[in-house]
Formats: C-alpha cells, structure tokens, sequence
C-alpha cells in the first residue's frame, strides 16, 4: 500500500498497544526518559517471535500482539532519528513510527520467512515519512512521486556531491541530481528552492509550552547498543544469505545485469551495459527484468522453507 493511502488504515484499528505504550514527554529529558524505558524490553529470538505472531494472527492475542511491539520500539526509536533534520519535534516523529510499527505487526505473517523488524521497517519510514509531509506547509504541493522522492533524497545527494551550502545548485549538479533520482532539472531546481529555508541544527526552537533550545538539543547519542548491532547483524545476515543462495539460479550474464542495475548505489546505465554485452538496451531491461523475477521467486522459496523450519521448531 502507498505511504499516502496507508494513514486512515493505520490509525484505524491500531490501539492494540497504545494505552500500555511508554510514554514520550516534550523536551530532551523526556526524550531520554522514553529511550531508557524501551530499552527494558527485551529482544525476541526467532522462535518466539513467531510463536507470539502466530498467536495473534489466528487467535487475535493482543498481549502476543503488545509483546511484538514493545520489542521492536527501539527500531522506530532509531528510524525516526534519521528524520531528526527536518525541523518537527522528534518526539512526535517517534509517535508516528510507532503508528507504522503497530500497523506491521497487524499485518506481519511469520509464514513469509522474514522477520518483523524487517518487514516492519518499510511502515515504519512510511508513517513517518507522510507525517512530515503533512506537517511541512512548502509540500503541500509535493504530492506527486517524483516530489517525494526529491523531498526526502535531495539533502543526501547533495551531501554526497558537496553542495550543501543553501543557495542555487550549479548546472552540473542539478543535471547529477536529476539522472539519480530520474526527474526532470526542473523539478530538481525547485524542490531546493522551497528547501533552501531549512532551519540549521543551531536554529532557536519552541519546543514546548515553556520550553526552548536549538534543534541539536533533539539529538541523541549515534553510537548504537548493543542490542541494535545485534539486531543489524542478524538482518543483514539473513537477507545476504537469502539474497546469495537466490542469486545461484542465474547465469552469468543475469548475474552481472542484476547486480548492475540493482544491487548498486549508483546503477550502471542500459547503454552502458548494452555496450558490454554488444546487444539492445532493451534486451538489457528484459534480462534485468527476467534476472529480479527469478531472485524475487528463489527469495520467496528460501524464505517460505525457513518459515517451514521455525514451525518444526515450534512443534517440537
């Protein structure tokens, strides 16, 4: 579903947690406060983690349900910081994320394979996400995918090429910008236009009745726990090992367009890559198109068979 369809949904229904959630006060000390209580909620294993996502799925058990979410509240905790810059009280960013995290889990089937921190995350951005855009009056008009797109890259591309000093971007990178994120310059021009009054980390903020300070005294610590480098770990070994075991069922000529297009930060062209192999563009994009459906599918196996494995587990 549409980050822009997903908010009368995920509101509606989604109290299965709110009234035993941690609550998250205005200002820096609440906001610590709030990190400290999520932190007392353990993490699950994989094994009970689908035992208590099986349990809600098929006999609607909220405290499984409610058990689900607190363990993942640091996850949003650590999304939502990643959205600290764009000037909204991060409390509230926190809130949101944790309306998408809610949303995942009534959503969440352990039978797929995956675990939920990794299915949650794509609710989690999306909530989040669509709450700035209310909330920022300049998008109004940012309503189409290409202006989205533009909204929530465009501070890191330009980060990445060095123009981060407010004012016009040079041709160059206008023109760099554009071919990334495949939108015209015009519209390139304009989203740094309307973003170019973006309050700095220094800027004076309200952040409360009674309360003021700059936007860094949202921050908090970057360096992350423990248990969030465990929990990265884990993700990201089990989607590589999903991702090599998948890529075995191409050729090589699948294999190198694959990684090419798909598997990079900044994707090799159909042009170049028609050069390389002396044939079409278009023969590329079918070759590219084939190669993403035979590791979607191979994926999807793997995961269901590991799904097949925890429920022996379960059993036994």
């Amino acid at each position: 579903m549409p980050a822009g369809q997903m908010e009368a949904g995920t509101r509606k229904g989604c109290t299965m947690a709110r009234s035993t959630m941690p609550t998250l006060t205005a200002g820096e000390g609440g906001l610590n406060r709030y990190l400290d209580e999520i932190r007392k909620f353990p993490m699950l294993e994989p094994q009970v983690e689908y035992m208590l996502a099986k349990r809600y799925q098929e006999h609607d058990d909220r405290k499984a349900a409610h058990q689900l979410v607190t363990s993942h509240l640091r996850l949003v905790a650590k999304i939502a910081m990643g959205y600290r810059g764009y000037g909204l009280p991060i409390g509230e960013v926190v809130s949101e994320g944790n309306v998408g995290l809610m949303q995942a889990v009534k959503k969440f089937d352990p039978e797929r394979g995956f675990r939920l921190a990794t299915y949650a995350m794509w609710w989690i951005k999306a909530s989040i996400q669509e709450y700035i855009l209310r909330s920022w009056s300049l998008v109004k008009m940012g309503t189409t995918a290409n202006q989205k797109r533009l909204f929530f890259n465009l501070r890191r591309l330009k980060g990445k090429i060095q123009a981060l000093d407010d004012g016009d971007l040079k041709p160059d990178q206008v023109k760099q910008i554009a071919t990334t994120l495949n939108v015209s310059e015009a519209e390139v021009i304009s989203m740094n236009q309307r973003l170019s009054g973006d309050a700095s980390l220094n800027a004076p903020i309200k952040a409360g009745e009674g309360e003021s300070g700059q936007w860094q005294d949202w921050l908090v610590d970057d360096h992350e726990s423990q248990e969030d480098i465990l929990i990265e770990q884990d993700e990201l070994e089990n989607r590589r090992s999903l991702l090599s075991g998948a890529m075995a069922v191409l050729n090589d000529r699948e294999r190198r367009i694959f990684q090419a297009r798909r598997l990079t930060e900044d994707p090799v062209t159909l042009e170049e890559l028609s050069t390389e192999f002396d044939i079409s563009r278009e023969r590329v994009r079918q070759i590219e198109v084939r190669a993403f459906e035979k590791v979607q599918d191979a994926v999807q196996k793997a995961a269901l068979a590991r799904a097949q494995a925890l429920r022996v587990v379960e059993d036994a």
